[in-house]
């Protein structure tokens, strides 16, 4: 893949995190909403690992923002979680 085709898929990419991220702002789609922004926050941590290596060699205020970028993944992906379970919960959903 070509930084051409990743640059065209780039509007796609950020519609999904949009509708994700409003998904989880309603009662009715917030678990479904949640589970999407976990698996969106997942699937974008290999790119920012990715980023932080090709950045090793910049100067150093771009290479810290690039590996600080790093450990926010974590908390973002266990607040998508906790979120998705607690609106089963209030939901009485059951359990897949």
């Amino acid at each position: 893949m070509t930084a051409d085709d990743r640059s065209a898929q780039a509007p796609a990419r950020l519609l999904a995190g949009g509708v994700a991220e409003l998904a989880v702002a309603l009662p009715r789609t917030r678990r479904a909403g949640a589970l999407a922004a976990a698996g969106l926050f997942a699937a974008v941590f290999p790119a920012n690992i990715k980023m932080a290596h090709d950045w090793r060699h910049r100067p150093a205020p771009l290479k810290a923002l690039a590996y600080a970028r790093l450990p926010g993944q974590l908390p973002l992906i266990g607040w998508a979680l906790h979120t998705a379970h607690a609106a089963r919960r209030a939901t009485g959903a059951p359990r897949p």
